[in-house]
């Protein structure tokens, strides 16, 4: 697969270039109210700025309406992993009418969607994700300017590092992975666990900001070679029911989905804890997990009432199936208790 990429302080600027290089001349930006307020420097038509956490359907409806009345030709997905999600999405809508976009993605958190295939959706009225995969809507390029990030609240830096670290554990036991992935992987790790608590010691730095999305980017990279696990479908699937932030949910899930696959994939998780320099992988997300905030899931809000019901759902989500050690409802139930 080849990719677009621009990458450093400043990058921004590159995106009309980026555009040109990609033949793309009519681009609806997408993003959020706060993302929008940078509309008036860059080279797009139309802004959409309804993108909100978790990909609503409502919202995958309204931007793609924009890009159908904008006769866009590309979309330009400024924001975390929702905007780009969105921009996927969006993207599968046209597919379905015969009709073509491509996505430059501009990450401004550390989430790393922007070179997957997949996206997710909620549908709010049934509690649940949804989502949808297709080669056709993976982003064609990206942009990487640390300077975005720099404002980027304490709890959404740490939050979707700790995703990116989930992409980077995930990819070295998942059956999908190579060579190829494990060395963005472990690249990745290594990277996080040294930037994550220098930002968040000090956010306005932005050596440390260019450090984390240098390794947020190696995570995506490596989710892009390789797929997802058991711990990313816990944090799909409570997401969906009650809203939470995806990545506090993988800060949460994560350490319950490595002690589970221990038994049957421990050279990958002793490669973690070596990138991560840590005698133990478990132990070291943990302590970046509790440095950025997080603890367990009744802090964020999730009552332990519907836990056994979403025990199901998460066993039937193609990360779970694809985890290396088979994970039944009852066992799924009793690892989501114990990080309650």
């Amino acid at each position: 697969m080849s990719r677009e990429v621009r990458f450093g302080a400043g990058a921004l600027a590159s995106l009309g270039e980026v555009a040109e290089t990609l033949g793309l001349e009519r681009t609806v930006l997408v993003t959020t109210r706060r993302g929008a307020a940078l509309a008036p420097s860059l080279p797009v038509r139309a802004v959409y700025d309804g993108v909100r956490s978790h990909v609503p359907l409502e919202t995958v409806r309204a931007a793609a309406q924009l890009a159908l009345d904008e006769d866009a030709d590309g979309l330009v997905g400024l924001g975390g992993g929702s905007a780009i999600d969105t921009c996927k999405a969006v993207t599968a809508e046209f597919l379905r009418d015969g009709r073509e976009l491509r996505t430059i993605a501009v990450p401004t958190t550390y989430a790393g969607a922007e070179w997957t295939h997949h996206f997710g959706m909620r549908d709010e009225t049934a509690r649940r994700k949804t989502g949808g995969a297709d080669e056709r809507v993976r982003p064609v390029a990206a942009v990487y300017d640390p300077e975005l990030t720099l404002e980027l609240p304490r709890a959404e830096s740490g939050g979707t590092a700790l995703n990116a670290l989930a992409h980077c554990a995930e990819a070295l036991y998942v059956p999908s992975r190579s060579d190829v992935s494990d060395r963005h992987a472990v690249c990745g790790a290594r990277t996080l666990a040294y930037a994550l608590p220098l930002v968040l010691a000090e956010g306005s730095s932005l050596y440390a900001r260019t450090r984390l999305l240098e390794g947020a980017m190696r995570a995506a990279l490596a989710l892009a070679e390789s797929g997802l696990a058991l711990g990313h479908a816990m944090a799909q699937v409570l997401g969906g029911r009650y809203g939470v932030a995806h990545g506090a949910l993988n800060a949460v899930c994560l350490p319950a989905a490595l002690r589970f696959n221990q038994s049957v994939a421990p050279d990958a998780i002793a490669r973690l804890a070596e990138a991560m320099g840590s005698e133990d992988a478990v132990a070291g997300v943990e302590g970046l997990a509790r440095l950025a905030g997080f603890g367990r899931l009744r802090d964020l809000g999730v009552p332990d009432i519907e836990l056994d019901e979403l025990a199901e759902l998460v066993r039937k989500r193609p990360g779970a199936r694809a985890n290396p050690r088979p994970a039944s409802t009852a066992e799924i139930a009793e690892l989501l208790h114990s990080v309650w």
